[in-house]
C-alpha cells in the first residue's frame, strides 16, 4: 500500500510566477516534465520520450492542482502542488503531497527536490 507524504519549499518569487508554473501546461513543461499537453482534464507528461497521462482533479485558483495517475489502480492516490502566500512574512512557499509505495518513498523525495531545485533555478528563486 502507497504511503502518502508532504514536503514544503520556500521561495522568493511573486505567487503570481509560481502559480503559472504550477497549474498550467507550459510552466509545468518548463520544471516537471520535458512535454506537457492537456485535452481538456486529461494531461499528458512526457519524459524523455514515454508519455504518462493524469486526469486534472481540480485547480484552485491557479493556487493548488491536483491530478491521479490513468495508471494507478489506488483510488486514494494523487498528487498535488499547491503554493501559499504567508500573510505575516509575505513569503511564498510550494507544497507538494504525493503517495509512494514505503520501499519507493526516499527516490520519490529525491525526484520532486531535484524538480523542485529546477523550478527554483528557472525562477532565480
Amino acid at each position: 500500500m502507497k504511503e502518502k507524504f508532504e514536503l514544503e519549499f520556500l521561495f522568493k518569487t511573486s505567487p503570481r510566477v509560481l502559480e503559472n508554473m504550477i497549474s498550467t501546461p507550459g510552466g509545468l513543461a518548463e520544471w516537471f516534465a520535458d512535454d506537457v499537453n492537456n485535452e481538456d482534464d486529461l494531461y499528458s507528461f512526457e519524459w524523455d520520450g514515454n508519455i504518462e497521462q493524469a486526469n486534472l482533479l481540480f485547480n484552485k485558483n491557479n493556487s493548488k492542482v491536483r491530478f491521479k495517475w490513468i495508471d494507478d489502480d489506488d483510488l486514494e492516490t494523487y498528487f498535488e502542488i499547491s503554493s501559499t502566500v504567508d500573510p505575516m512574512t509575505a513569503s511564498v512557499s510550494l507544497q507538494i503531497i504525493d503517495f509512494a509505495y514505503p520501499e519507493d518513498k526516499e527516490s520519490a523525495i529525491l525526484l520532486w527536490n531535484q524538480q523542485v531545485g529546477d523550478l527554483k533555478r528557472i525562477l532565480g528563486a
